[in-house]
């Protein structure tokens, strides 16, 4: 079953909406943005479905296919516009967990009716505010042959960008490769500022989201609305025509699995997305996955956000003893910290029985566990523990079953399989589970989540990046940190939360804090990811010798970093040189900044909007500063950003 039910409560039938149906008989159809910049123009010239997109008159889209094949019905070719309808409409709804606490919009919405020669019908939904389209092909029933299930094979959705963009995408890599064959799992790197037609790495295109640079703005592509109703999809690679909508691989989920997509009719396939500005504000501030998705189930009991301590990150694996979890335990109760997770193998190396004691302690420091997961046993190779369960609905409900009875609060499950309807399935399947026991869930060697936020109260964030460990395993990782953490904001973090996995205040990446590789940021770079990196359940990878290392104004900041946030403006950046965004919770605002380049970074902000009276930063000795701020006589502050350094106004 899709998820039409839930796209048509808040996109196809939105509240307040006015739809007036037209007879069309003109090749165009065109509907602008509530405030008339941004217009989409839908075509059928040559019987071959196509939209176009200008934002001030200018081409932002260049004329770019629409439609796909399935069992039943090519809809590809042959086509003609048979109707449309168009409307206005309103909403607001509540978010928990990503950059904003209360979202409200304005749209205009467009529904066009297609036919084609063999007279089957498709239509495609559009919804258009200022910055932001979504839109997602709705099959209804058939008069011919009237079929009531379907098998969409391929879409021709493509993206044909105007020449001289540049991009800023990750590529999509073979299935089954990597540690333990563990791959796909959104982990590749990024080239910045790379000409459209450079071939992806392995030839196999780019995951979403992808970030443009065009010449007159930007543009960020992604999805939402995937759950058990479709399969995940990505772009091909650049060919004649621009990027196509690309479905999963064979050999994902080790070869199990169709690599198209199943659904019932009349049925809806899931959203694009495309946000485009003159500027990056409306990419770092967009919410447009979420405005079109609907809630697929109602939360059990009211999950509580917050930060957690973590062994694994640089203690690794023989850390998941019982005694070096309490230490981690009493880290997070001295921090004042919500969370502790415990990683692999802690059925063997710890035990049932005495996590149920571990987890009765951290309760009494007022800390929850979190226990980490494998998926499967059956499409990767990856060999820690607890294996076999969270892929099983039997032994997960036992397990769930068993995790509440001793108070644990959530689950980082790892190693998925890929996009397929089949993993997507299994990410759903967890979720509505978990959520039965008052369980919130992290997911890590992943997909991007789409949507998820709001499709599933208990949801939190998914790795789908290269992230810390990264840091930890090699120094190359460590030297590019800047450059990923100045760019996140921009792209994967711009979609949805991201379990990048801590805040790192060690000096060198080992136990004793004085071997191995050592981090190439300032203490007050990694202070102010935790306002750039944004989820609901942020981990502050503090060690326990760094109580007692680190300066007592960074421990004191550290205590106080909040976790939700109830409004997000970009202020200044460019993705993979430096970032300078804001952040309200509640009543405070914070200003945070992070300087990849080989520079200082001269910085000249305008705080009347904001609250902050104090600035932490890094001075040229790499020595952390905290002291107050005063704005001249036009409310602007003046400061200088160290290379790989931050600042937080507060």
């Amino acid at each position: 079953m899709t998820n039409r039910k839930s796209f048509n409560a808040k996109w196809a039938l939105l509240p307040l909406c006015l739809f007036l149906s037209l007879c069309i008989k003109a090749k165009d159809v065109r509907i602008a943005s509530p405030n008339g910049k941004l217009v989409v123009t839908v075509n059928d010239d040559d019987g071959l479905a196509t939209y176009s997109v200008t934002l001030n008159g200018q081409p932002v889209l260049l004329p770019s296919r629409l439609g796909f094949k399935a069992d039943f019905g090519d809809f590809t070719q042959g086509l003609s516009i048979t109707n449309s309808s168009e409307g206005t409409g309103t909403g607001e709804y509540p978010m928990r967990q990503v950059k904003q606490s209360l979202i409200s919009y304005k749209c205009s919405t467009l529904l066009v009716t297609f036919h084609n020669s063999r007279n089957q019908e498709m239509q495609v939904d559009f919804f258009i505010k200022d910055n932001d389209i979504a839109f997602r092909y709705i099959i209804p029933r058939q008069q011919r042959d009237n079929p009531k299930c379907a098998v969409i094979y391929e879409e021709a959705t493509s993206f044909c960008l105007p020449d001289g963009t540049t991009t800023f995408i990750s590529p999509q890599i073979d299935p089954m490769k990597g540690w333990e064959r563990t791959k796909p799992s959104y982990e590749e790197g990024y080239a910045p500022d790379a000409p459209m037609d450079r071939r992806s790495a392995y030839g196999q295109g780019y995951t979403f989201p992808c970030l443009f640079h065009l010449k007159n703005g930007w543009m960020l592509i992604s999805e939402t609305g995937v759950g058990s109703n479709y399969c995940g999809s990505h772009l091909s690679d650049y060919k004649e025509g621009g990027y196509q909508i690309a479905y999963p691989q064979q050999g994902e989920n080790n070869g199990f699995g169709s690599t198209g997509a199943q659904i019932s009719l009349p049925g809806a396939t899931p959203g694009r997305t495309i946000t485009v500005g003159e500027t990056l504000a409306p990419i770092v501030e967009t919410t447009i996955v979420y405005d079109v998705v609907w809630p697929l189930y109602e939360a059990t009991e009211n999950y509580k956000s917050g930060r957690y301590t973590w062994s694994w990150l640089i203690w690794q694996d023989p850390s998941v003893n019982y005694d070096d979890q309490v230490k981690f335990i009493d880290t997070a109760a001295a921090m004042g910290y919500e969370f502790c997770l415990v990683d692999g193998n802690w059925d063997t190396q710890i035990g049932r029985d005495r996590i149920a004691e571990l987890s009765a302690y951290a309760q009494r420091k007022g800390v929850a566990l979190m226990l980490w997961y494998n998926s499967n046993g059956a499409w990767n190779d990856a060999p820690q523990t607890p294996r076999g369960i969270m892929s099983n609905s039997i032994l997960r409900d036992k397990d769930m079953a068993w995790m509440k009875s001793i108070g644990v609060k959530g689950i980082k499950v790892d190693f998925f399989g890929g996009d397929k309807q089949e993993t997507m399935r299994l990410y759903e399947d967890i979720l509505y589970d978990a959520n039965r026991y008052g369980i919130q869930c992290i997911f890590h060697g992943c997909t991007i989540p789409r949507g998820w936020e709001r499709m599933y109260p208990n949801y939190i964030a998914s790795e789908a990046v290269l992230a810390s460990e990264n840091v930890y395993f090699n120094e190359g990782a460590a030297i590019h940190e800047p450059f990923d953490l100045t760019l996140h904001p921009f792209c994967r973090n711009a979609v949805g939360t991201m379990d990048w996995g801590g805040v790192i205040m060690n000096k060198y990446l080992s136990k004793d804090n004085k071997s191995r590789h050592s981090r190439k940021t300032t203490d007050v770079f990694e202070i102010a990811t935790a306002f750039t990196n944004q989820t609901a359940i942020q981990c502050i990878a503090i060690q326990p010798n760094n109580l007692q290392e680190l300066p007592q104004v960074e421990l004191d900041f550290l205590k106080t970093i909040p976790a939700t946030w109830d409004e997000t403006r970009f202020i200044d950046g460019y993705p993979g040189r430096y970032v300078v965004m804001a952040r309200r919770h509640a009543d405070q605002w914070y200003i945070a900044a992070l300087n990849a380049q080989k520079e200082p970074l001269i910085l000249s902000l305008d705080i009347n909007n904001y609250n902050v009276k104090n600035l932490l930063i890094d001075n040229s000795q790499q020595t952390t500063e905290n002291r107050p701020i005063k704005a001249d006589k036009k409310g602007k502050v003046k400061l200088t950003v160290q290379p790989n350094g931050g600042a937080v106004l507060y």
